[in-house]
């Protein structure tokens, strides 16, 4: 696998090639939601049943997962967004690989832990505040030695492993898929001349098929866990 393109810049190391698929695909959202919301009318036309069925599944998941209705309200912008731009993170490496020598500039953002480590970093902390907003901030500690105080260490640990399961298992799958897609066009289509090209050319179609399924269940699941951790946090047990 080629190597992403690290710079340093006030003594702190950027990733460009993060940087550009993200805002890439920050930007892609950003058209699709202005393109899909045009011209909103009482009775709705196609554009505007995409997006209300889309808007329909974000809100089913925080109202699934969240018990709080104040959070509920609050969530639901959060959850849609989350869900597009994991998606279409996800299905960039998919059709677009932009190479240069030893280093990759563009490839699917979500392939690197530290952008799924950026998200789920960002649930944490809006489950933190969630919960010190519904609790106060003696409140929401306590909470964690309930109901019993020997459980406090026990709930802290499982923080870390909320945000570590988080994070990995989205990184962990669109790596996987993006590094088999590499084998099969640099290594498998080229081993044996036109023989292997010619098995290798549906085996990547059908992998990218795949990979499209596994990154759509991925994004539903990062969301899902999203608003189950936070949940957790607005709801005394």
């Amino acid at each position: 696998m080629e190597k992403s393109f690290v710079f340093k810049f006030l003594g702190l190391n950027f990733d460009l090639t993060g940087i550009i698929g993200s805002t890439l695909m920050a930007a892609v959202v950003l058209f699709v939601c202005i393109w899909l919301s045009r011209k909103v009318e009482m009775k709705p036309n196609k554009k505007q049943n995409v997006l209300e069925a889309l808007l329909d599944f974000t809100n089913n998941i925080v109202k699934d997962n969240v018990g709080d209705v104040d959070a509920q309200r609050h969530l639901s912008l959060y959850a849609f967004v989350l869900f597009l731009f994991i998606w279409f993170m996800n299905m960039l490496g998919l059709f677009l690989e932009v190479k240069a020598g030893d280093y990759m500039f563009v490839k699917s953002p979500t392939a690197d832990p530290v952008t799924t480590m950026s998200f789920a970093m960002m649930t944490l902390l809006l489950s933190f505040t969630f919960g010190m907003q519904k609790f106060g901030v003696g409140g929401y500690w306590r909470n964690y030695a309930a109901p019993v105080s020997f459980l406090f260490p026990i709930n802290m640990i499982e923080e870390i492993t909320n945000f570590l399961t988080l994070s990995l298992r989205l990184y962990g799958n669109i790596y996987a898929g993006e590094v088999l897609l590499t084998l099969i066009g640099n290594s498998l289509a080229p081993s044996f001349g036109i023989s292997t090209l010619i098995l290798a050319a549906p085996l990547a179609m059908i992998w990218q098929g795949f990979s499209v399924f596994i990154g759509s269940i991925q994004a539903y699941v990062f969301v899902t866990l999203s608003m189950v951790y936070i949940g957790k946090k607005v709801t005394k047990e």
